[in-house]
Protein backbone atom coordinates (compact mmCIF):
# COMPACT_ATOMS: atom_id res chain seq x y z
CA UNK A 1 0.00 0.00 0.00
CA UNK A 2 1.15 3.49 -0.73
CA UNK A 3 1.46 6.20 1.93
CA UNK A 4 -1.44 8.03 0.29
CA UNK A 5 -3.73 5.06 0.98
CA UNK A 6 -2.75 5.06 4.66
CA UNK A 7 -3.46 8.79 4.90
CA UNK A 8 -6.85 8.28 3.23
CA UNK A 9 -7.68 5.48 5.70
CA UNK A 10 -6.74 7.61 8.75
CA UNK A 11 -8.70 10.60 7.42
CA UNK A 12 -11.80 8.45 6.80
CA UNK A 13 -11.51 6.94 10.29
CA UNK A 14 -11.23 10.39 11.88
CA UNK A 15 -14.27 11.56 9.91
CA UNK A 16 -16.38 8.59 11.02
CA UNK A 17 -15.35 9.05 14.68
CA UNK A 18 -16.25 12.75 14.46
CA UNK A 19 -19.68 11.82 13.07
CA UNK A 20 -20.27 9.35 15.91
CA UNK A 21 -19.24 11.94 18.51
CA UNK A 22 -21.52 14.54 16.91
CA UNK A 23 -24.50 12.19 16.94
CA UNK A 24 -23.87 11.25 20.58
CA UNK A 25 -23.69 14.92 21.54
CA UNK A 26 -26.97 15.67 19.71
CA UNK A 27 -28.77 12.77 21.41
CA UNK A 28 -27.64 13.92 24.86
CA UNK A 29 -28.24 17.61 24.17
CA UNK A 30 -31.74 17.27 22.77
CA UNK A 31 -32.87 14.13 24.65
CA UNK A 32 -33.96 12.36 21.49
CA UNK A 33 -34.45 8.92 23.07
CA UNK A 34 -35.90 9.90 26.44
CA UNK A 35 -39.44 8.96 27.46
CA UNK A 36 -40.31 12.56 28.24
CA UNK A 37 -39.02 15.78 26.75
CA UNK A 38 -36.35 17.47 28.89
CA UNK A 39 -37.64 20.18 31.16
CA UNK A 40 -36.31 23.46 29.80
CA UNK A 41 -37.32 25.88 32.55
CA UNK A 42 -38.27 25.88 36.18
CA UNK A 43 -37.20 23.72 39.07
CA UNK A 44 -36.57 20.03 38.48
CA UNK A 45 -38.62 17.76 40.71
CA UNK A 46 -36.39 14.70 40.63
CA UNK A 47 -32.68 14.41 41.40
CA UNK A 48 -30.11 11.93 42.65
CA UNK A 49 -28.52 13.30 45.80
CA UNK A 50 -25.88 10.65 46.38
CA UNK A 51 -24.91 7.11 45.43
CA UNK A 52 -22.83 4.54 47.28
CA UNK A 53 -21.54 1.28 45.84
CA UNK A 54 -22.27 -1.57 48.24
CA UNK A 55 -20.59 -4.30 46.18
CA UNK A 56 -19.99 -5.14 42.54
CA UNK A 57 -23.70 -5.56 41.80
CA UNK A 58 -25.61 -3.29 44.19
CA UNK A 59 -25.77 0.45 44.78
CA UNK A 60 -27.43 2.50 47.50
CA UNK A 61 -29.08 5.59 45.98
CA UNK A 62 -30.57 8.62 47.74
CA UNK A 63 -33.24 10.11 45.44
CA UNK A 64 -34.94 13.47 46.06
CA UNK A 65 -38.48 14.02 44.77
CA UNK A 66 -40.02 17.40 45.50
CA UNK A 67 -39.32 17.88 49.23
CA UNK A 68 -38.85 14.22 50.17
CA UNK A 69 -35.89 11.86 49.90
CA UNK A 70 -36.05 8.11 49.32
CA UNK A 71 -33.28 5.61 50.03
CA UNK A 72 -33.22 2.77 47.47
CA UNK A 73 -30.98 -0.25 46.87
CA UNK A 74 -30.55 -0.96 43.15
CA UNK A 75 -29.40 -4.36 41.94
CA UNK A 76 -29.29 -6.11 38.59
CA UNK A 77 -32.64 -7.86 39.08
CA UNK A 78 -34.43 -5.88 41.79
CA UNK A 79 -34.97 -2.56 43.49
CA UNK A 80 -35.69 -2.26 47.22
CA UNK A 81 -36.89 0.82 49.05
CA UNK A 82 -34.99 0.99 52.33
CA UNK A 83 -36.61 4.17 53.63
CA UNK A 84 -39.20 6.46 52.05
CA UNK A 85 -40.31 9.98 52.84
CA UNK A 86 -37.11 11.21 54.47
CA UNK A 87 -37.23 14.95 55.09
CA UNK A 88 -34.12 16.58 53.59
CA UNK A 89 -31.89 18.47 55.98
CA UNK A 90 -32.13 22.27 55.92
CA UNK A 91 -28.46 22.60 54.89
CA UNK A 92 -27.71 21.23 51.39
CA UNK A 93 -24.12 20.26 52.30
CA UNK A 94 -25.26 18.28 55.33
CA UNK A 95 -27.86 16.49 53.17
CA UNK A 96 -25.46 14.10 51.49
CA UNK A 97 -23.94 12.88 54.76
CA UNK A 98 -27.27 12.72 56.59
CA UNK A 99 -28.87 10.67 53.80
CA UNK A 100 -26.16 8.01 53.84
CA UNK A 101 -26.16 7.83 57.65
CA UNK A 102 -29.94 7.41 57.66
CA UNK A 103 -29.59 4.43 55.31
CA UNK A 104 -26.86 2.85 57.43
CA UNK A 105 -29.30 2.63 60.36
CA UNK A 106 -31.81 0.65 58.31
CA UNK A 107 -32.33 -2.96 59.43
CA UNK A 108 -30.66 -5.56 57.28
CA UNK A 109 -28.32 -3.18 55.47
CA UNK A 110 -25.25 -4.50 57.28
CA UNK A 111 -25.93 -7.98 55.94
CA UNK A 112 -26.08 -6.68 52.38
CA UNK A 113 -22.80 -4.79 52.78
CA UNK A 114 -21.03 -7.93 54.06
CA UNK A 115 -21.92 -10.01 50.94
Amino acid sequence: MSPGAYFQFVAALAFVLALIAGCAWAVRRFGLFSQMAPKLGGKRRLSIVETLGLDAKRRLVLVRRDDKEHLVILGPASETVVEAGIAPPPDANAGANAGVNAGADAPGLEAIQRR
